[in-house]
């Protein structure tokens, strides 16, 4: 057991076709599961989730001849678990560190929600380290803050109905560790289709979702991503990150998004082709929620692989 009663940071390790290990980037130290051979692919995981949620791709992608990498973000897992740094800005350096510290100087990008926005980052401000991108379940950051603004009974709602009770202290910690994190179950079905969420599969994922955000320090440094995200829009530094990520992607862009999610909004998604240059190619998953990867693992990696090889 770790500090203050939670599980060990290690029992995220979870075994499989893949090898575990500690990487030193920007600073801090990153875990990784690692699988297959080849041009690296960087999988970033989102909220409320771990590398874990990547074991399809990484096993697809390792298949195809690719080296997958999925990543324990800033604050997550077996990764270091700092005071400060859930700022895109930060987050994005971590993954320009790792891609380097993985002996490459680029990776195709893979993220999924929180895990898409920092990709969206990296593509932005560190461009020479990204050969292409892939969002599952992400719009662009400014596509995010605009629909929030200009849809405000879609994305606006959408958005305000978790992330402002995410902003208050302590107490969305304990609602997220309490009763074995079976609020994280609760926001992961909200968030779901229908079939993915009836199935064994979610129940397995939900479990080891519930067991790592009991993880001492995870819960409040997943919080801290959201805390930024709105205190951020209030301060000169916002301004300065939009107008950092404003100009066009210099690669080609895929995104993936279900139809069905209710968390960010299909609508919003497809208006990050305002902030591609290279090509943009947005696919549609009919009665998928949130986590495409996770509800149709083969279709999802499939799109990749295509959009990588083509």
């Amino acid at each position: 057991m770790g500090r203050r009663g939670g599980p060990d940071p290690s029992t995220v390790r979870l075994p499989g076709p893949w090898t575990h290990r500690a990487v030193s980037a920007n600073g801090i130290r990153l875990h990784v599961a690692e699988c297959g051979e080849g041009p690296l692919v960087v999988l970033l995981h989102g909220f409320p989730e771990f590398w874990w949620s990547w074991r399809h791709q990484l096993t697809g992608l390792a298949e195809a001849g690719y080296r997958a990498v999925a990543v324990d973000l800033r604050g997550y897992g077996d990764s270091d678990k700092p005071p400060r740094g859930y700022d895109l800005w930060t987050l994005a350096g971590d993954v320009a560190g790792l891609i380097r510290a993985l002996g490459e100087s680029e990776a195709r990008v893979v993220g999924h929600d929180w895990g898409g926005l920092i990709g969206w980052t990296v593509a932005a401000l560190h461009p020479r380290l990204v050969h292409s991108l892939t969002a599952v379940a992400a719009p662009h950051p400014l596509a995010v803050r605009a629909a929030i603004a200009r849809d405000p009974r879609g994305q606006g709602r959408a958005t305000t109905s978790y992330a402002l009770g995410f902003q208050l202290p302590r107490w969305p910690e304990r609602s997220l560790r309490a009763d074995g994190g079976a609020r994280v179950e609760r926001i992961m079905r909200r968030w779901s289709g229908p079939a993915w969420a009836a199935s064994d599969d979610f129940a397995r994922a939900a479990a080891h979702n519930r067991r790592a955000i009991q993880i001492p320090a995870v819960a409040h440094c997943a919080m801290e991503y959201y805390r930024w995200a709105l205190r951020s829009q209030l301060r000169a530094e916002g301004r300065r990150f939009a107008a950092a990520v404003a100009r066009p992607t210099g690669m080609p862009v895929l995104q993936v998004h279900g139809a069905a999610d209710p968390c960010l909004l299909e609508r919003t998604a497809r208006t990050s082709q305002r902030w591609t240059g290279a090509g943009f190619d947005h696919r549609v998953l009919p009665g998928i929620g949130h986590f495409p990867h996770q509800e149709a693992p083969a279709e999802t990696t499939a799109l990749i692989r295509e959009f990588m090889t083509s």
